[in-house]
C-alpha cells in the first residue's frame, strides 16, 4: 500500500483537515518511455491548514512497485486539496485539470470565488511541475470531478459529476459530455462556445 511520505506530505491527523488527502490516482506512461507516473490528491506537511493542497507524485518502472516523490506543486496556492487530477495533451498544449470547490479553497481565494469546482492550467510537461496558483475555473456550472475525453471526431469533451445539492446531499449523477476548448484570453479550458463555432 502506497502511503504519503511525511518528509513532504501530511497524513490524516497531522492538521485540522478533516480527511485523508491521499487518493484519486491518475496514472500515465512517461512520455520519454521511462516507466509510469502517478498524480495524487495530496496535502503538504507545511503551511496554513486551508492552503496545503498539492499534486502528489509517485513513479514506477512496472506499475507494481511505486516510489513516492516530492509534490509537483507548492502549497500556498489557494487550495485545501486538488482532487481528481488529470493531465492531457490537447491541440498542441499540455494541460492539468483538477477539482476544488468553494468549501475547500483557502479563505483568501474563497472570498474572490465566482463559482465552479473544476480548474485547469497550461503546463510544460505532463509530469509537472505545476503552477497551480495560475489555475482558472473551467465553468461556473455546479460540476465536479471532471474528466477530459475525445469523441470519434477528435472533439474534446468534459464529463463531470453534478455537485452536491443545496442540502449537502450528493446524487452521483454524471453530466452529459460538455464540449471544451482552450481559451487563451482566460488561460484556461472553457465550456463556452468556441469562437470558430459561432
Amino acid at each position: 500500500m502506497l502511503k504519503p511520505d511525511r518528509r513532504w506530505y501530511e497524513r490524516y491527523g497531522d492538521s485540522s483537515w478533516p480527511e485523508e488527502a491521499w487518493r484519486d490516482p491518475w496514472v500515465f506512461a512517461d512520455p520519454d518511455g521511462d516507466g509510469w507516473h502517478m498524480l495524487i490528491t495530496a496535502r503538504a506537511n507545511e503551511g496554513e491548514d486551508d492552503d496545503r493542497g498539492v499534486v502528489g507524485h509517485a513513479v514506477s518502472p512496472d506499475l507494481s512497485s511505486w516510489e513516492v516523490r516530492p509534490p509537483l506543486s507548492r502549497p500556498g496556492s489557494g487550495f485545501g486539496h486538488l482532487e481528481v487530477p488529470q493531465t492531457v495533451e490537447m491541440d498542441g498544449r499540455t494541460l492539468l485539470m483538477f477539482s476544488c470547490g468553494v468549501d475547500t479553497l483557502s479563505a483568501g481565494k474563497a472570498a474572490r470565488f465566482d463559482g465552479g469546482g473544476i480548474w485547469s492550467l497550461e503546463t510544460r510537461h505532463l509530469s509537472g511541475p505545476f503552477d497551480v496558483a495560475s489555475a482558472a475555473v473551467v465553468t461556473t456550472a455546479p460540476l465536479y470531478s471532471g474528466r477530459l475525453v475525445q469523441d470519434r471526431s477528435g472533439q474534446w469533451l468534459m464529463m463531470a459529476c453534478h455537485d452536491a445539492n443545496s442540502d449537502g446531499t450528493f446524487d452521483g449523477v454524471v453530466s452529459d459530455p460538455v464540449p471544451v476548448h482552450w481559451d487563451p484570453a482566460r488561460g484556461s479550458l472553457t465550456a463556452a462556445p468556441s469562437p470558430k463555432d459561432l
